[in-house]
């Protein structure tokens, strides 16, 4: 073999390494690429998630804002005289303008039942509605409905409970809404709360149940808290305001088939009759 031919091929040989180590360097830059665009991509689709946390929260809530203003407004505004009424005089719309007015009205409403002279006409206007046959049910219904739930001094929706519900060990969650009166309560034994069950996420549709009211759990959460916590599903939980001590209370028992979770105080037994000797 001569020394040309040793020479060739010792250069073809290094030729070949040096072809070795260029793509090794070659995969090895196409894993950092890849490696940075998934830094990029990573960030990117965190920013992203970051802006829809804080846009739609914002954006569903001027949405609903918007509805609600239109909605009162297309009730309303037509109602209002064209010499009164501002988007007369103005190439463009005012929104809220209807809902302005409909609380100046209830306002004034309201100032003037508080006469006698608005007094009276109520009275008289009431007076013929409990005359009607159909429509005197509807209203009677809807102003104690009302009276209820708006007045300062009413528990309605003032208290969340936990209860088991639809078995035994598996809880459910509601807003206690008065003390049961009336039949209901007078033909059973035990002391019995109107609870009302919600629906998820629509909480305006439920259940009443006549729960008694050694079966109930109260919590300390607000009715906000709960009801945020239904709509959600349960994505959002309120956080246990309650001192360290007391979240280590437990006040349920675990599930055990039929067993009550609930402890309840024992019934005092009959006292017995002596027997008579003979």
């Amino acid at each position: 073999m001569t020394c040309d031919t040793v020479h060739n091929r010792v250069s073809r040989g290094l030729d070949r390494l040096g072809e070795g180590d260029s793509l090794e360097k070659d995969i090895q830059s196409g894993h950092e690429r890849h490696r940075k665009g998934g830094r990029v991509l990573g960030r990117l689709r965190g920013y992203m998630l970051a802006g829809i946390l804080v846009t739609a929260p914002v954006g569903i809530t001027l949405y609903l804002a918007l509805l609600f203003l239109g909605f009162v407004d297309a009730k309303v505004t037509p109602l209002i005289p064209a010499q009164y009424n501002p988007n007369t005089y103005l190439p463009f719309g005012i929104p809220g303008v209807g809902l302005l007015v409909l609380l100046v009205v209830l306002t004034i409403i309201g100032w003037l039942t508080r006469g006698i002279v608005g007094r009276f006409i109520l009275h008289q206007g009431e007076y013929l509605l409990n005359r009607m046959p159909v429509i005197r049910s509807v209203y009677g219904a809807i102003k104690q409905i009302v009276e209820t739930v708006v007045s300062q001094q009413s528990d309605a929706f003032r208290q969340v409970v936990l209860f088991e519900y639809p078995r035994r060990g598996c809880w459910a969650m509601g807003f206690v809404t008065g003390k049961t009166l009336g039949e209901v309560q007078n033909v059973t034994s035990d002391e019995v709360v109107n609870v009302f069950l919600p629906t998820t996420p629509n909480p305006t549709s439920g259940y009443l149940l006549f729960v008694p009211r050694r079966e109930l759990v109260e919590l300390s959460m607000t009715v906000e808290e709960g009801i945020k916590m239904v709509v959600s599903g349960g994505i959002v939980t309120p956080t246990d305001a309650r001192a360290v001590k007391t979240q280590q209370v437990k006040l349920v028992a675990p599930a055990d088939s039929d067993r009550p979770t609930i402890p309840i105080p024992d019934e005092p037994a009959a006292p017995q009759k002596r027997r008579k000797r003979g």
